[in-house]
């Protein structure tokens, strides 16, 4: 059994320089660059649905080395929301609902990008919901209220983030906008505006709040976005010995889940998986890249049963059935690819994940 094992995860670190199975994980084994990719309320049905879908045609989640389950639950209730669920994401933490970046009682947690930040290593969100939206925002503010836009932004404008792509235009004053340019941001409204950029700090701020959906005119964003973001911070020019941490989010999921829309569901989970395609071909080529990709929690308790009871029928079809226009408090998947994909495993808290990624960088 063992032998199978360990042939079954060879192929895997031959090609990635993922860690052996047996080594400790807090030793870093060469992660350098870290890809955080959120689907936010993403649960195993939907990536079933995807699956599905690719009528067996191979998707980027098949090419994950490895894979785990997280349990999301926050710390006043057994169902998460995107803010709780975020912070614990973000800095290794439990938080009540709501709260962004803090302890309930308003104790500020560090977050990953926030220690890279502090180390001087590059850093970069890219998402296709307002940057000031509770997943983006866990990562870099501390309030006690995720709908305390005002507040958000001026976390937004002092988070030291080197590259920022999402909406939220309107949501930043002209004061603040100003603050970002004096920081040195190039303040940028088109992505063909930000692919002409050389490395630096940049606002790309592509939507007055959020963008369009990804069956009402987003087009490639997300995926275009992530490989730009992975130029600017990580490219041939860009290569150091300290890395980046780079958090990329397809906000979309969620909402299409909350509205129990499946076709629409289906389009923002195969624009995420094109995001999740980009970040492991950038992986193969750039030795020390460990791409994460998991959710937050799950949205619409979604399955697919089977249209016929009898199971004889060569194919009996099957449907998308939600059970609520809300989060569920099931376990989601964990996908690993890249260096030190091995050393993460089993079924742990969202907390431990962080805390994890965390160490695997070197940034405790």
């Amino acid at each position: 059994m063992k032998r199978m094992l360990l042939l079954s995860v060879l192929p895997c670190l031959l090609l990635t320089g993922a860690c052996a199975v047996h080594e400790d994980p807090s030793e870093g084994h060469g992660v350098k660059n870290l890809i955080y990719m959120i689907g936010d309320g993403m649960g195993l049905a939907h990536v079933s649905m995807l699956m599905t879908e690719a009528d067996s045609v191979p998707t980027a989640f098949d090419r994950a080395c490895n894979v785990a389950l997280v349990k999301t639950r926050s710390a006043n209730n057994r169902v998460t929301d995107s803010a709780a669920a975020g912070t614990a994401l973000a800095t290794g933490h439990k938080t009540d609902n709501g709260v962004l970046g803090q302890s309930p009682g308003g104790e500020p947690f560090v977050s990953i990008i926030e220690r890279a930040v502090r180390a001087g290593r590059p850093t970069g969100e890219v998402t296709t919901c307002c940057l000031q939206h509770a997943t983006p925002a866990a990562f870099y503010a501390h309030v006690a209220d995720r709908d305390d836009y005002a507040a958000i932004s001026s976390w937004l404008v002092r988070s030291g983030v080197e590259l920022l792509f999402g909406g939220g235009a309107d949501l930043l004053t002209a004061v603040q906008l100003d603050s970002l340019r004096a920081a040195g941001y190039a303040v940028v409204h088109t992505l063909d505006e930000a692919e002409r950029l050389a490395p630096g700090r940049v606002a790309g701020l592509f939507a007055g709040e959020h963008l369009p959906a990804a069956d009402a005119g987003r087009g490639d964003y997300l995926p275009r976005a992530a490989g730009l973001a992975l130029e600017l911070l990580g490219g041939d020019g860009r290569r150091s010995d300290d890395g980046f941490v780079l958090m990329v989010e397809g906000s979309q999921i969620d909402w299409a889940g909350h509205d129990n829309r499946p076709q629409t569901l289906l389009a923002e989970l195969r624009d995420f998986e094109r995001a999740v395609a980009v970040a492991m071909d950038f992986a193969d080529t750039h030795p020390g890249t460990l791409v994460v990709v998991t959710a937050d929690h799950e949205t619409g308790g979604l399955t697919l049963p089977s249209n016929d009871a009898d199971f004889r029928r060569s194919e009996s079809g099957l449907r998308y059935a939600f059970s609520t226009d809300g989060h569920t408090g099931t376990l989601v998947p964990l996908y690993l690819y890249g260096t030190g994909a091995e050393c993460i495993n089993g079924i742990l808290d969202n907390t431990e994940l962080a805390q994890r990624l965390i160490s695997l960088l070197g940034l405790e």
